[in-house]
């Protein structure tokens, strides 16, 4: 077995930043960062400018191969974990050696949700959660004739925009009654319905999915639920991911839509810790509550707050949560946490959108389309808990700028 030290399961973006973390923060000890891929890369890019083309595989590197070496980090690429043996703090590791370790991190990220319907398995049937993934669906693209999207999330938009920006007609197919229904409000979804109608994308909201239906073995038509039928050769299926717990769970921590945390990323187990997609944490803009985020904001921001932790600078994990979303040409961010039963206030603008979203009187979040500005001065607000009305929100010469520079 290996000599102990932190060793991190999971290479994406909040493994690797627990690892860069660490050495910045001068920790010696052993580092080893377990992934099942190759080098760590992001992943935002895949479904905007990866396959728009505006960059290639090595534009989505987050560190070269050398940094590993100069660093003194063992990464152990194209393994998985498969056991975790508390008792004896070590990893059973796919390729059948062990590492042991002094504290175990888990960054174990999330996997696309499975669409369980017949045909799913079809040739022509993608999904997008990986570079690979990205790859397959920048080939199948160059003769695609119809595309169908199962899930108008994120992913399914900005995928949904790079098709219409190639004039190959598509349809997104969404239960909901509007796009991004969990994640934006009712004025926002309602602005990039307009957007993406306009150009040329027709959605089909309030519909479940029968079945894939296929002709030689290969997709040809979505059959929705009220029997009416989607032709398309390509089909994208986002409908959502699922958190990687099964080896939290087996290895009897604490897991439930996730890998359970207190407020400084430890697990039911003190010498294990979890951070990142795969980790449901207490979240002050959630009241206290525990929530898994997805998003590259949380994985850094976590990788840094666990690494201070790890080096005895502990302290409760407390960052805004922000998000964006690239979708045609318009830009959507938010910052802090909705809920459904949130209030929104629309601030009037000349051009784009933002919409102040209000709970129990007090701002909980902001989203806004193409206004950069706006959304900068609602991570600092929020971040400092700046008192903010809705009457000043919806004031077009309140200074929101002002506000957060001057606290």
């Amino acid at each position: 077995m290996s000599a102990p030290g932190i060793v991190i399961v999971g290479a994406g973006q909040a493994g690797l930043q627990v690892a860069v973390s660490l050495r910045e923060a001068g920790f010696a000890e052993p580092v080893t960062l377990v992934g099942d891929e190759g080098l760590p890369y992001q992943r935002p890019p895949l479904s905007k400018a990866y396959l728009a083309g505006k960059t290639d595989a090595m534009g989505l590197s987050l560190r070269p191969a050398s940094y590993f070496a100069e660093h003194g980090i063992a990464h152990r690429a194209h393994v998985t974990a498969t056991a975790i043996v508390r008792e004896t703090r070590h990893l059973h590791l796919s390729d059948g050696t062990d590492l042991a370790y002094d504290h175990l991190v888990l960054a174990t990220g999330a996997r696309n949700r499975a669409l369980a319907v017949p045909g799913a398995d079809l040739a022509g049937v993608h999904q997008l959660r990986a570079l690979a993934d990205a790859d397959a669906l920048k080939a199948a693209l160059n003769g695609a004739r119809a595309i169908a999207i199962v899930g108008a999330g994120f992913i399914g938009l900005e995928f949904a925009g790079i098709c219409a920006g190639r004039g190959i007609p598509v349809t997104v197919i969404e239960a909901a009654e509007r796009p991004m229904a969990r994640a934006v409000s009712a004025d926002t979804a309602d602005f990039f319905t307009r957007a993406h109608t306009d150009a040329g994308i027709r959605f089909a909201f309030g519909s479940g999915v029968r079945a894939i239906e296929g002709d030689a073995g290969r997709a040809a038509a979505v059959r929705l639920g009220d029997g009416s039928v989607v032709a398309a050769d390509l089909i994208l299926i986002g409908i959502g991911v699922v958190a990687n717990q099964e080896l939290a769970e087996a290895a009897g921590l604490t897991v439930g839509d996730g890998i359970h945390t207190d407020a400084f990323l430890s697990t039911s187990d003190p010498t294990i810790s979890a951070l990142g997609d795969c980790a449901r944490v207490p979240s002050r803009f959630a009241e206290g509550e525990a929530v898994r985020i997805e998003s590259v904001q949380n994985a850094v921001d976590q990788g840094r707050c666990l690494a201070a932790r790890l080096t005895g600078r502990p302290s409760a994990y407390a960052a805004v949560p922000w998000f964006w979303s690239d979708q045609g040409p318009h830009k959507l961010q938010i910052a802090g946490l909705t809920r459904s039963g949130d209030t929104s206030v629309v601030r009037p603008q000349s051009t784009g959108l933002s919409v102040f979203r209000y709970r129990d009187g007090h701002l909980a979040a902001v989203e806004t389309v193409d206004r950069p500005a706006d959304h900068m001065a609602a991570r600092r607000i929020l971040g400092l808990g700046l008192p903010l009305s809705p009457q000043d929100a919806a004031d077009p010469g309140h200074d929101l700028k002002a506000l957060a520079k001057g606290a």
